[in-house]
């Protein structure tokens, strides 16, 4: 009898070992019922497959879906951890289903030498979305959704340079590609509302200041860096900001 005892309690704590380490490694304990579905679609805009994300909550709005673009170095399932689902799940009847784009390492999501990315982000933007992304993303949604028809734009510690030389390496072809893609020199209009935030101690904020007054974008600047505790702390006010004015 004390011998079963011991069995199921080691069975026991060998269970809670594994989900701890689950939860730490994939940093989420609940999606709240949210389904992540693995994607494949292979592009011939940038000659490859990409591997993205959906995500689905249990009782999707069904009128808008949420574009998010992930950052540089980085994957779509960044984006997931608890903040993201306690964001979604926030949202009650207005959470939408959020498709997380494959942007390769450091695409910086536009058009370039090694493949079409911006062209090929634009093709999986159908019906009413809202078109947000981090850092390398954040440049992304504020160059992309210039072009297309959207229904809010979030910039969240965007990477914006004044000039071609101070940009990261890769992150342009050359000058001229800079150049082609150079928002900041020359802001696109934007016909939706524009949200952009940045840390008071990231090194883009005086580029993200500028260029949201530049553009009349709704500005936060919050104490904090360039990186993930900055942003999952702000999870929540972003999808507040997409669910109001698009769902």
């Amino acid at each position: 009898m004390r011998r079963g005892l011991a069995l199921v309690s080691i069975a026991i704590i060998a269970v809670g070992v594994y989900i701890t380490i689950r939860d730490r490694v994939r940093g989420y304990h609940t999606t709240y019922g949210a389904a992540v579905q693995h994607v494949t679609v292979h592009s011939r805009d940038v000659h490859r497959d990409l591997h993205e994300l959906r995500v689905v909550p249990p009782a999707p709005h069904g009128k808008w879906t949420l574009v998010l673009l992930h950052g540089r170095g980085s994957k779509p399932s960044s984006w997931l951890n608890q903040p993201f689902f306690d964001a979604l799940h926030a949202l009650g009847t207005d959470a939408p289903v959020v498709l997380l784009l494959d942007g390769g390492d450091h695409s910086y999501w536009h058009d370039r030498a090694d493949g079409k990315w911006g062209t090929a982000a634009l093709r999986q933007l159908h019906g009413r979305v809202a078109l947000g992304g981090i850092s390398m993303g954040g440049y992304g949604a504020l160059l992309l959704g210039a072009k297309a028809d959207v229904c809010a734009i979030g910039g969240h510690s965007p990477a914006l340079w004044s000039h071609a030389g101070d940009s990261a390496a890769g992150a342009f072809d050359d000058a001229q590609d800079y150049a082609r893609n150079d928002i900041v020199a020359r802001p696109p209009h934007y016909r939706a509302p524009v949200w952009i935030d940045v840390g008071t101690q990231d090194p883009f904020h005086d580029a993200a200041v500028r260029y949201a007054h530049e553009i009349h974008a709704q500005l936060h600047v919050w104490p904090g860096g360039h990186n993930g505790a900055y942003w999952k702390a702000h999870m929540r006010s972003y999808f507040q900001f997409y669910a109001r004015n698009c769902g």
